[in-house]
This record gives structure tokens, sequence and C-alpha cells, in this order.
């Protein structure tokens, strides 16, 4: 069901339930106050000295948009959120979030090895459907554990991934967390893979991460030989990352070389780099971007940074996820933010004339919703 949103001029506007074609399962235990502030960003250090991670544009708006949902006034303080939060307790709390998130359908990278929800719990909690997202590299960190020789261990990678196949929606890859994204574009000869297989097992203890650049494009490979789409981590994330080797112009070279394959990529985030993915999406009729947890992080200023992404971005090409992670809150204000930047930006375009109020409802049922549904074969 369409869902009544009104602009800044009292415009209503009708968008559909989203699809978030990207995100995580949340905790199921309560969070003391600091395991709870720790979700709100994507550094390992501690806040700032006399603050916490709610001092943040995010941390603000989880204040704006959640309260309400927990029988609290908007913008409450952070010490009276978490407190009724744990007075509820986590089901009930995140029953609460996530029935009113807006999101009809959510597409879980099952990656993470943390003790999240499933996407079948997810769904249950939404009141959604869910679907899985099949993270690469933990297919190759399971293969690999049960692995007693590289033959062995790439047998059974293959088995892996063409079962992933027969059940997913689509691939995962953070290559850019383990070695960036300069790889070399080509797939690696079966020589190389074989030899580079052999020393991480040779090395690796288990639970050891794959990280070798051999390994993680025969990993990307193998998922766009399926044909199912893969999605890509760019830009923005936790320091295990450096964000210059993240920049999704450095995947020239593959996007190129992956084409005949018929494997969509998908650029998840950009952030500061997503004109860089718009601008792959402009140009490549297989690639697709989103600007995902970058609208979370951004907060108030969320509407500038979809407003850089539709610059260049075909309007068929630029998709929404939240990137929720952990806190039911993030699927809240990631969608909220998102629907609230999106209905600012078609008001100030339709009312300066350069948008029809018509096409404007068409672009924004695509990247609500129609885009995911076409590139992942959701159905209607």
């Amino acid at each position: 069901m369409a869902r009544g949103h009104r602009g800044p001029d009292g415009g209503a506007w009708e968008l559909p339930p989203l699809v978030d074609h990207h995100c995580h399962g949340v905790v199921r235990e309560d969070l003391d106050d600091d395991a709870f502030a720790s979700y709100l960003t994507e550094s390992d250090a501690p806040a700032a000295p006399g603050t916490s991670f709610f001092d943040t544009q995010l941390g603000f708006a989880v204040r704006r948009w959640c309260p309400p949902l927990l029988d609290l006034e908007p913008h409450c303080p952070p010490g009276a959120y978490t407190a009724r939060r744990r007075e509820l307790g986590a089901h009930e709390a995140g029953r609460r979030l996530l029935g009113a998130d807006g999101i009809g359908e959510y597409l879980v990278d099952t990656g993470p090895t943390a003790d999240l929800t499933g996407p079948g719990e997810l769904a249950a909690a939404g009141g959604a459907r869910a679907h899985e997202v099949v993270r690469l590299e933990r297919l190759a960190e399971r293969a690999a554990d049960a692995a007693g020789s590289a033959g062995g261990f790439l047998a059974a990678l293959e088995g892996a991934v063409e079962r992933a196949a027969g059940t997913a929606v689509g691939f995962k890859s953070v290559a850019a967390y383990r070695y960036g994204l300069d790889l070399e574009p080509g797939p690696p000869a079966a020589s190389e893979v074989r030899a580079a297989a052999g020393r991480w097992l040779a090395a690796r203890d288990s639970g050891d991460r794959v990280a070798d650049p051999v390994l993680l494009r025969h990993l990307l490979w193998s998922a766009a030989r399926t044909g199912l789409p893969l999605q890509l981590h760019t830009g923005f994330g936790d320091p295990d990352l450096r964000l210059d080797r993240c920049d999704p112009l450095l995947l020239t070279g593959f996007v190129r070389a992956v084409r005949p394959t018929g494997c969509r990529l998908v650029l998840l985030h950009g952030y500061p780099y997503h004109r860089h993915a718009a601008y792959l999406a402009h140009a490549y009729p297989h690639v697709y971007a989103d600007v995902g947890l970058s609208v979370n992080h951004t907060g108030a200023r969320a509407a500038e940074v979809l407003a850089e992404a539709l610059e260049l971005a075909p309007f068929g090409k630029l998709l929404f996820s939240t990137d929720a992670y952990g806190l039911p809150e993030l699927y809240v204000t990631g969608a909220a933010l998102f629907r609230e930047a999106l209905v600012r930006l078609l008001e100030e375009w339709t009312g300066g004339g350069a948008w029809s109020r018509e096409d404007a409802a068409r672009v924004a049922a695509l990247v609500c919703a129609g885009n995911a549904r076409r590139v992942y074969g959701l159905g209607g």
C-alpha cells in the first residue's frame, strides 16, 4: 500500500513501500547505553570527551524519528530513550520500530558473524518479506574451515557458490575492506587461484579472513558467472578499510571486463564518491548504485547527498537501502530520512517547473521499489 507524505510546501506524494535492497539483521538482546550508542558510528574509538555518538547526524535522527514509536516525545534525551527501550525489551521495541519503518521487503546480507536476526526473523518483526544476499568472503571462509587442501577448498567453494545461486537473490563482496577496489580487472588463471589458495590455507588459522587479491578476484568472477546481481561495498565504512582505495572508479576495468557475463553490479553507499558511482551507473548499462548508509550518517543533509546522486545516475539505476545493522532504529531512520529527502527534492523540482508531477511520481516509484524489484527479479 502506498503511503502519503507531505513535502515542505504541503504537497502530497504517494510513495510505495520501500524495498531495502541491502541491510543486515538486528541484535536480539537488550543493550546498555554504551552498547546502543556504538551502533551509531562506523568508528571503533570512543566518542569525543564529554559527548556520545548520539551527538551526530545519525544520533539526532534517531531521537527525531524513533521516540514516538516507543511512546516518547521526539528529541527526548538519549538516556530516556534507551531506558524506555530496555523497559519494553528488545523484542517489543524491535517489533514496534520495524513495524513502522515503511519497508515492504528486506534483502538481507547474512555475511556478518555476529548473532543477528536472520531474514525470516526480520521479516516477521517488520510484517514484510525478506530474501537472502550471500556474502562471498564468508562462503570462502566456511569452505576453507572444512578444507584439507587447495583443491578441496576450491571444489567446495565452487559448490557453495552454485548452491547459494539457487536460493539467494544476489551476492555481496567486501573486497573494499579486505584489500581495496584497485584489483586487477580480469579473472585470474586457474594456476594463480590454486597457488593463492595454497598460500592462504597454509598460513591461516580457523577464522582468518580471506584478503588475498587473487582469491578476491576469483570470488567476484565466480559470482558474476552465476548471472545474479553482485553488490560491492564502495566508499565510507569502518576503519578496517582505506577510503582512498574504495573509490568506485577503481572498478572501471572490472566493470568493463565483466559486462559480457550479464552480471548486474550494484555499487553500495559510495560516499564521498557517490557522484563517481552515479557516473558508472550512467555510463555502463549493467551498473546500478545507491547511497545506502550515507543517508543515515548524513541525516539532516541527506537530501543534498541524494540530489548529488540523482545529478547523473539514470532514474532507473538508483536503488534504496538502509545498510541497517544491529539496531532496528537504523531501519526507521534510513527509511524516514530517505523518504523525507526524496519528497523535498520532488517538491523543489516540480515546484520550479523542471519536472512534471507525473514524471516525479514515476521516478519516486522506481527509486523506492521498482528498480530493486527489476534488478533482483522480485516480481510485483
